[in-house]
C-alpha cells in the first residue's frame, strides 16, 4: 500500500506536467521555458499555487492574480493521472509492467485531452510514445499470442528480445495500417477527409503498448464509442454531422484506459 500511496503522488505531479503538454504543445510552445503563468493576466505562478489539486482548491479555482477562472481540467487530469498510477502500481506492485503501464497511460490521459480541446494530437506523444512503446517491448513485453502467430506465420521463429520488439511492431503497423486504409477507403468513397492522420499514429502507439489483441480491442471499443456518443452529441447540439469533427482520439484513449484498468480480469494480465 506504501507503494502505491506514493505512486499516488508521483502521479499527481506528472499529471501537473501533463496539464502543460496539454497547453503548450498543440501551440508549438516550449514545456520548459518560460515558467508556468496564468494563461489570461500572464502572472508567472508560484511553486505554492502550483501544488496539484491543493492549490486549485486553496485558490477557488482561481488565479490569485487576476482571479480569471481556472479549467476543471486541471485538478482533473492531476486527479486522473494519480488515481491511475496508484490502481496500477497496487496490482502489479514496483514491476516493470506497471511502469510501463503508467506510462502509457499517462500519454493517453494527455492526448483524450489535447484532441477534446483542440483537436489536435501532438507528435510528441503519438510518433515518440510509440518509439518508447517499442523500446519497453524488450523489458516488458504485452502478453500477446496473436501477434506472435503472425510472426510465426511469416516464418520468424526466433525467441527473447526479438519476437518482442518484433510481436510489437505488428501490434503497432497492424491495426494503424487497417486504420488508415478505412480512412482512405472512405476519402475516396466520399471525396472528403474522414480521419486525421494523428489518429493513426495514436493507434499505432496503443498497439506497441497494449500488444494486437487488447490494442485492437481499444480500436473497436472507441470507434464505436464515438459513433453512438458522438452521434448522439452531435444530434442533441444541432451540429451539421457532416461538417463537425469529432475528437476521435479522446475516444480512443479512453477505450484504452478503461483496457488497461480491467485488463487483468478481461485479458488475462
Amino acid at each position: 500500500m506504501i507503494e502505491a500511496l506514493c505512486a499516488l503522488l508521483f502521479g499527481l505531479l506528472i499529471g501537473s506536467f501533463l496539464n502543460v503538454c496539454i497547453y503548450r504543445w498543440p501551440l508549438d510552445l516550449s514545456v520548459v521555458r518560460p515558467r508556468s503563468h496564468c494563461p489570461a493576466c500572464e502572472a508567472q505562478i508560484d511553486w505554492h499555487d502550483n501544488v496539484p489539486v491543493l492549490s486549485y482548491l486553496l485558490l477557488g479555482g482561481k488565479c490569485r492574480h487576476c482571479r480569471a477562472p481556472i479549467s476543471l481540467r486541471y485538478p482533473a487530469v492531476e486527479l486522473l493521472t494519480g488515481g491511475i498510477f496508484f490502481l496500477l502500481v497496487y496490482r502489479y506492485g514496483l514491476t516493470g509492467n506497471a511502469f510501463k503501464m503508467c506510462t502509457f497511460c499517462a500519454m493517453m490521459v494527455a492526448l483524450c485531452f489535447t484532441d477534446l480541446e483542440q483537436r489536435i494530437l501532438p507528435d510528441e506523444f503519438t510518433i515518440w510514445g510509440t518509439v518508447l512503446g517499442l523500446v519497453f517491448a524488450i523489458f516488458a513485453p504485452s502478453p500477446d499470442s496473436t501477434a506472435r502467430a503472425v510472426l510465426w506465420a511469416i516464418g520468424l521463429e526466433s525467441s527473447g528480445w526479438i519476437v518482442n520488439l518484433a510481436a510489437a511492431a505488428v501490434a503497432a503497423g497492424l491495426p494503424a495500417g487497417l486504420l488508415w486504409f478505412g480512412g482512405w477507403l472512405y476519402a475516396r468513397i466520399r471525396h472528403r477527409d474522414g480521419l486525421g492522420f494523428g489518429d493513426v499514429k495514436m493507434v499505432a502507439l496503443m498497439g506497441s503498448f497494449l500488444g494486437l489483441e487488447a490494442g485492437l480491442a481499444a480500436l473497436i471499443f472507441g470507434s464505436v464509442a464515438g459513433s453512438v456518443l458522438g452521434l448522439a452529441y452531435i444530434k442533441i447540439t444541432g451540429n451539421d454531422p457532416a461538417t463537425y469533427e469529432l475528437p476521435f482520439g479522446t475516444f480512443l484513449s479512453g477505450a484504452a484506459l478503461l483496457i488497461v484498468v480491467f485488463s487483468k480480469p478481461i485479458l488475462g494480465w
